[in-house]
């Protein structure tokens, strides 16, 4: 609980930050041209596509959370718990924009603001899901379940 709760924080800290501090359109160099800033509302999901599914895209947010936060209750491995509060905190995070920013309920545009060469714009809860979804891989390889217990090989 404590890194989903941290995590979200540190997601809407930012984009508070981000949407005080940087205009549309103007991009601001932080690491040379490797990491800039460039403040970006996106209706869609990942590399802005279904950009009109904003409504579904809420929903299934909303159900993706209602999951994690079941399968939460089974854990049993400090790595799953790391993975599952990344995931809740990312998820949770845009669908945060979704539900309060505008155009309005449940059709925010997610803000993203971080900009890498060659790659969509995006923001800390886009990261967060992303190194879940590499944790959870990790773990399934491994054969480790979300009890802590290992697979048994046949």
């Amino acid at each position: 609980m404590l890194v989903a709760v941290t995590a979200y924080a540190v997601d809407l800290l930012t984009k508070v930050l981000a949407v005080q501090h940087l205009t549309p359109g103007e991009r601001v160099d932080v690491v040379g041209s490797l990491l800039r800033f460039d403040l970006v509302r996106n209706p869609g999901a990942a590399f802005s596509t279904g950009t009109s599914y904003t409504v579904l895209l809420s929903l299934v947010a909303v159900i993706a959370a209602a999951v994690v936060i079941r399968f939460g209750r089974r854990l049993g491995d400090p790595t799953w718990a790391v993975a599952l509060g990344l995931l809740l905190a990312g998820v949770c995070g845009n669908l945060t924009d979704r539900i309060f920013r505008e155009p309005g309920f449940m059709r925010g545009h997610v803000v993203d603001f971080l900009e890498l060469p060659h790659w969509p714009v995006f923001n800390v809860a886009d990261m967060l899901i992303d190194a879940a979804v590499i944790l959870i891989i990790v773990q399934t390889w491994r054969g480790i379940r979300i009890t802590g217990a290992r697979h048994q090989k046949s």
